[in-house]
């Protein structure tokens, strides 16, 4: 019988060779988390076999379908041919996988690159260093090797460092062909001449070219407040971040101040809704638990809730136990027995990182999480791609008319509506330890949930 194989591209070969010849291969970087996702599904890797406790969503193994692949090549190239060895027995997986002294020669290059004026290379590269070394940081921190998440998050402080400084000298230069008459945008109608200076060619978005000149401001305004502001997380002990940065340095949408720490209440409406179509165990965990909008109608309806945030709200339960307080993408588990997650985690860069935590250490009985319907799709991250295709959940119910707006905590401006599209998003373990693989999809009316008014009362 004649086997077909599907070949993989250059990149997908390449990790398939690494698997082989290790037993085992861990893809950190954006790219290879994208091929490996595609030879999985084409039946070249597997997950350990372990893969229902917490594990590592970056790890793979080779099948015997990929050794297969492999010899089958070999022999069409030619050459010598030896039996094909069964796959290498699985080792525990450790943190040294993380590859420092390429990911620190990346650093090197585009540091050069940067002085010699190649402002668009040097950028590109630490662009990509920045994710890079981001995701060993997660890795090194899945298994708590300190030494290597500390040198991941100095990597990608240097990467932080030299794109936002490729980024100003763009700015610069985008202001200076403006006030020239040089700066197009887009595609020209006519060929330009060489001395023109358009968007596209210096890799940036209009959004990423203003958010560059504000940052350009910031640095002029305040000489050196980029390299103080990465520091001073690592040496907090924190993870640098461009979200971060961009708080730090004033440059972002509004200030942390302004933001109070990305604290958006969730309406009762959306409470009131979960809770008519969802049943949760005794104990739930609520990790965002901010002042205590979800926390409080849990416990109305007879739950008890450990509360939980990044920031210290000062909020109690109806027990008068204070919240914990932490990163909960750092956090172990919080009681020996079961309990659900209900939360409205926060979003932006940090949020595919969160639920996969959830999923991977807690593994609650059920967890609920209030997202922006566009968390269904999404193929290049990692965390993402475990959360909901190797983790699907359950079910999703989606708001159909928009919630009330979630104004930031402290906002006393003007009240607008809501523009988001909202859903609950509920994970369930099953009796066999995986979250299953479909999820069921539903549109729902929060306004046919909401508590009918007492007898006599408005009138």
């Amino acid at each position: 019988m004649t086997v077909s194989f599907r070949i993989p591209g250059a990149t997908g070969l390449e990790i398939l060779r690494r698997a082989v010849a290790d037993g085992q291969v861990i893809c950190l970087a954006s790219s290879e988390q994208s091929a490996a996702g595609r030879l999985n599904g084409s039946g070249y890797l597997s997950r350990a076999p372990e893969r229902r406790k917490p594990e590592d969503g970056a790890l793979w193994h080779p099948t015997e379908r990929a050794h297969a692949l492999l010899a089958h090549l070999a022999a069409a190239r030619g050459e010598p041919q030896t039996p094909a060895a069964p796959p290498a027995p699985m080792p525990a997986p450790v943190a040294s996988k993380v590859d420092m002294p390429a990911m620190q020669a990346k650093a090197d290059a585009a540091r050069h690159l940067l002085r010699d004026g190649d402002v668009m290379a040097a950028r590109m590269l630490a662009s990509g260093l920045y994710d890079e070394a981001q995701a060993g940081g997660r890795f090194a921190n899945r298994f708590n090797a300190r030494d290597s998440l500390d040198a991941c998050r100095r990597i990608q402080g240097d990467a932080l460092m030299i794109e936002s400084k490729a980024k100003i000298r763009i700015a610069e230069e985008w202001d200076a062909a403006q006030r020239d008459g040089r700066a197009l945008k887009g595609r020209p109608k006519s060929i330009s001449d060489e001395n023109t200076f358009r968007q596209e060619e210096v890799g940036l978005s209009a959004q990423e070219v203003h958010e560059a000149r504000k940052l350009a401001k910031a640095e002029a305004k305040q000489p050196g407040i980029v390299e103080r502001a990465i520091q001073a997380r690592l040496q907090a002990g924190l993870e640098p971040t461009r979200a971060n940065l961009r708080a730090a340095v004033g440059t972002a949408t509004a200030t942390k101040d302004a933001r109070k720490n990305n604290l958006y209440e969730t309406p009762p409406e959306a409470m009131f809704t979960l809770l008519a179509l969802e049943a949760f165990s005794p104990l739930v965990v609520e990790p965002s638990c901010g002042r205590g909008a979800i926390s409080r109608m849990l416990e109305a309806a007879g739950h008890d809730v450990i509360l939980a945030d990044l920031v210290d709200y000062e909020t109690a339960d109806r027990h008068g136990e204070m919240q914990r307080l932490g990163d909960f993408r750092e956090s172990a588990r919080y009681a020996e027995d079961d309990y659900d997650i209900v939360t409205n985690p926060p979003y932006g860069d940090v949020l595919n990182a969160f639920v996969a935590h959830a999923l991977r250490v807690h593994r609650p009985r059920k967890m609920a999480l209030l997202l922006n319907l566009n968390f269904l799709c999404g193929f290049a991250d990692g965390d993402r791609n475990f959360v909901m295709d190797e983790n699907p959940p359950a079910r999703v119910h989606v708001f159909k008319r928009r919630l009330p707006m979630m104004h930031r905590d402290g906002w006393d401006g003007p009240e607008a509506s809501s523009r988001m599209n909202t859903a609950w998003f509920v994970w369930e373990r099953q009796p066999d330890g995986t979250y299953g693989d479909s999820t069921a999809m539903r549109r729902v009316d929060w306004a046919d949930y909401m508590p009918k008014p007492a007898e006599g009362e408005g009138q």
